[in-house]
């Protein structure tokens, strides 16, 4: 049982770590707060002083803002729906008795490892390119023509590459969360009968439900800030530009500081209004 003295002893030692994390996140979002009620420019006058709401009112006034939440949801929707159907049943077929499994597993994990840069440009330029593409080649085989990916379908595209990097971290979740599963409830169904539609959706789903509530909340958290696939593809054109890619055109390209980190409160606020809808709808299996 842990005393008085060996509490104090250990709040001690974490508090190094814990001030750390604290300035870690509230330094920055402190300034982005600071910021949006500036109108800094650092190329045009610097610091021009408070300018109250007016970037909060510009920034979501303006003509892009409402577009670039529509692209943000549906990139995380469309991501999501295919990681999760498809992580499901790799993990089904993964955890099955193979010839070479180990290295089926790492093969099918590998994708999750590169970095998300490296990925998009190799799904443009090796896949996606309409003229050398892999997919431009299948497509002439076949007596069709090849498809621009990038401009003609370029939210499809996305939505490729980003559920490609991802397929991986929740393929082996869900393979873990299968593992844990009793065979015996399996064999037991079999034995009475039931076929094997009934035996996944009345025993393998239910079992995976807080793996995929899991999965669910990690993923949102982080393609809600999608932008490097977005920034070596499309650029943000073709209906691709994310709330994250507009506050970098603001910042970065109109060189507006006070605007971009508006912009950033705004996503902060986004993403809170995600994630509490996220808990409330599918957080409870967890509690289950």
């Amino acid at each position: 049982m842990a005393t008085k003295h060996s509490r104090s002893a250990a709040r001690l030692m974490m508090a190094p770590a814990v001030i750390l994390l604290l300035g870690w996140m509230l330094v920055p979002l402190t300034m982005t707060l600071l910021f949006s009620f500036k109108q800094y420019l650092p190329l045009r006058g610097g610091d021009l002083g408070w300018v109250g709401f007016d970037n909060y009112i510009r920034f979501v006034s303006s003509s892009a803002f409402w577009p670039s939440v529509t692209a943000t949801l549906i990139i995380v929707g469309g991501v999501l729906a295919i990681t999760i159907t498809l992580g499901v049943l790799l993990a089904i077929l993964l955890n099955q008795p193979m010839w070479g499994q180990g290295v089926v597993r790492i093969l099918v994990i590998a994708p999750f490892f590169v970095m998300p840069t490296v990925s998009a440009l190799v799904w443009k330029n090796m896949f996606m390119d309409p003229t050398n593409g892999l997919l431009a080649h299948l497509w002439r085989f076949f007596g069709a023509e090849p498809v621009s990916w990038l401009s003609e379908a370029s939210m499809t595209s996305i939505i490729m590459i980003v559920s490609w990097q991802w397929l991986p971290f929740a393929t082996l979740i869900l393979l873990t969360a299968i593992q844990s599963l009793d065979s015996e409830q399996l064999e037991a169904a079999e034995m009475d009968g039931a076929p094997p539609v009934k035996r996944f959706a009345f025993i393998t789903l239910p079992h995976l439900s807080r793996a995929i509530t899991i999965v669910l909340l990690i993923q949102t958290i982080f393609l809600l800030a999608i932008f490097a696939e977005i920034f070596v593809t499309t650029g943000g054109a073709f209906g691709t530009r994310t709330l994250t890619y507009l506050i970098f055109q603001r910042v970065l390209e109109s060189q507006n500081v006070g605007l971009g980190s508006a912009g950033g409160v705004y996503a902060i606020i986004l993403a809170n209004i995600v994630a509490i809808f996220l808990m409330r709808i599918v957080g409870k299996n967890l509690d289950a």
